[in-house]
């Protein structure tokens, strides 16, 4: 039998925590127009990843992709670390 494929919902956001075992917080952007003024408005939402590696930190920009609930918060998977933040 052939494996059917999902259509996963993907997202790219910057890493907020790393504070948790396995667990990153990550904050995704986006631009919204205002319903009245017509003036786009950045909306941030965050998001609670699974890091299986443990490999990333603040400031790193990830690509995260929806999974089964892995825990009671924890419902998407950091797929790659698109850029890693220097100090």
């Amino acid at each position: 039998m052939a494996e059917e494929q999902r259509n996963s919902r993907t997202f790219v956001g910057k890493v907020v925590s790393s504070a948790m075992d396995k667990t990153v917080v990550v904050r995704v952007d986006r631009k919204k127009m205002h319903r009245r003024y017509k003036k786009y408005v950045t909306v941030a939402k965050k998001y609670m990843a699974h890091d299986a590696e443990n490999v990333c930190n603040v400031g790193d920009k990830v690509e995260i992709v929806e999974s089964r609930p892995l825990s009671a918060r924890k419902r998407w998977v950091v797929t790659r670390q698109l850029t890693i933040h220097q100090d």
